[in-house]
């Protein structure tokens, strides 16, 4: 009897698994739709522009390096495995008769990305450092065939090279497609040669566009979750159309495979800069020659800007187009050629992508209200002049002390202080001799030796002027004063600090 109950009939026991195979199949048609799993489209993709996708194999001959390939691993302390290399390398006789391997002759290192053909002329494009250091450079194709590749310009801002190789037969190009058109959640295909498995296709979706993840002065990523691992640097991303939306070229994962968080550079990029590489061998970036700055809150509160946007100028260039054009330290250029900046990286990225030459209209706020001014962009030139603002820590011994405001010991520039701080005489302020710790100012960065140039953009030349400034400031009921400041050099930088 117990029997019967734990183990049905045969006929019931077949009723049973018939409805659980109904139940089964009614949630896989209702609860899993076709459309989760993928679009079908990605099959007829990938095998439209598989040809065109191609492996890149560079090799380079580096120095030996203790020992080079008899050289010791390093290990933990303790490791089981210590003895053994121990006895197994240092002990070794290298080349020569040398332990070690000491005087080891430079060795070949290899690598491999991916790359895809633009041009059935054979041109290519990949990611920089995929091809970076390179003494020879080869085209894999999806048949094996692998043919030598020249270098025709690279851009390192960017992390993008063009190649070209003599083709042996026809090939398969893919076009651009419009990086500014994609949706977030949309499809996107990564095709590439992950861990040398050449001709890997995954799928996934945009994650998130214009993603900045402070790796160059022109970030604006787009971000998928498609399978992206070592190797896939340089292979291109594809939308539903079999068009070339981004070049993969980064991720993030702590354990070097792919979590789902890869960047790739879009194609509306990568055109502009494939096509000066390929006109030039180089790039020709637009330059404004100006010094910008974030427009924080409190910034935008001291000159009335609602809200806060745009790109401040902190300095200007005196051979820079912005100079003859009227723009001024203390502008907000919240439009350029007729789009709009929200913040210095957008005004960095439209005025790069702007043709040298071009005479275009800038829009700046001075002074709560709206101006436009007409600019005809000069040549960025690389290598950028390298600004570094370099601090002495040395104490200032008995200093001439003549105001305290702001939490700041302030003094009127003399020689004694220029020597001091090593002031430039171009330099024009009264500098700051000490910081209180707990002040806004100390949290804000400024230093003994910062020379405040502008107070409400106000010239000043005493500590008297910067508190009958910040006096009136307080009484007009305003939170913040803003403070223009120079370094040592004359490198100038916007600072608001509280009033209160």
């Amino acid at each position: 009897m117990t029997a019967a109950i734990l183990a049905p009939s045969r006929s019931r026991l077949g009723v049973r698994i018939g409805l659980a195979a109904i139940a089964v199949a009614a949630f896989g048609a209702l609860g899993t739709p076709a459309y989760a799993r993928g679009p079908e489209g990605i099959a007829d993709v990938a095998e439209k522009v598989i040809d065109a996708v191609v492996n890149i194999s560079t090799s380079q001959t580096v120095e030996a390096k203790g020992g080079g390939s008899n050289a010791m691993p390093q290990l933990p302390p303790g490791s089981p495995f210590e003895e053994f290399f121990d006895d197994f390398f240092k002990n070794r006789k290298g080349p020569g008769g040398s332990k070690g391997g000491e005087n080891s002759p430079p060795r070949k290192t290899n690598s491999l990305g991916s790359g895809f053909i633009i041009d059935t002329s054979g041109i290519v494009v990949t990611n920089n450092h995929v091809i970076a250091d390179a003494d020879e450079i080869n085209v894999i194709l999806n048949d094996g065939t692998k043919i030598k590749a020249e270098l025709v310009g690279v851009d390192k801002k960017t992390d993008l090279a063009v190649l070209k190789f003599k083709p042996t037969k026809p090939l398969i190009a893919v076009k651009f497609g419009d990086s500014d058109k994609l949706r977030l959640g949309e499809w996107v295909v990564a095709i590439g040669n992950p861990f040398s498995l050449g001709g890997t296709v995954t799928a996934g979706i945009v994650s998130a566009k214009n993603r900045d993840i402070s790796s160059g002065p022109y970030d604006s990523y787009i971000q998928t979750d498609a399978s992206i691992n070592r190797g896939n640097s340089g292979g291109p991303l594809f939308n539903l159309d079999g068009d070339v939306i981004g070049v993969n070229t980064l991720i993030i994962s702590p354990s070097g495979g792919s979590i789902g968080i890869g960047f790739a550079v879009p194609s509306k990029t990568v055109a502009g800069v494939v096509d000066q590489l390929r006109q030039f061998g180089e790039l020709r970036r637009g330059w404004l020659g100006v010094r910008i700055q974030s427009v924080t809150d409190e910034i935008a509160e001291s000159l009335n800007i609602k809200p806060a946007r745009g790109a401040l100028v902190a300095g200007v260039d005196d051979k820079g187009p912005a100079k003859p054009a009227g723009i001024e330290p203390g502008d907000v250029v919240v439009k350029f050629d007729g789009k709009d900046v929200k913040d210095p990286k957008d005004l960095s990225r439209v005025v790069a992508d702007t043709a040298v030459g071009k005479e275009v209209d800038v829009v700046v706020i001075r002074k709560g209200q709206e101006e436009t001014k007409k600019v005809t962009l000069g040549r960025l030139q690389d290598p950028d002049k390298v600004q570094a603002a370099v601090k002495t820590d040395e104490p200032a011994p008995e200093k001439p002390v003549t105001q305290k405001a702001l939490g700041l010991d302030l003094a009127a520039l003399n020689k004694d202080l220029r020597t001091r701080y090593k002031i430039k005489d171009s330099v024009k302020g009264v500098v700051v001799t000490n910081v209180d710790a707990n002040s806004d100012a100390a949290e804000k960065r400024l230093s003994a030796g910062d020379v405040i140039v502008e107070v409400a953009q106000e010239a000043v030349s005493s500590g008297a002027d910067i508190q009958k400034r910040v006096d009136q400031l307080k009484k007009d009921g305003k939170k913040s004063v803003l403070l223009l400041v120079s370094n040592a050099d004359g490198e100038l930088r916007f600072v608001a600090l509280s009033v209160q």
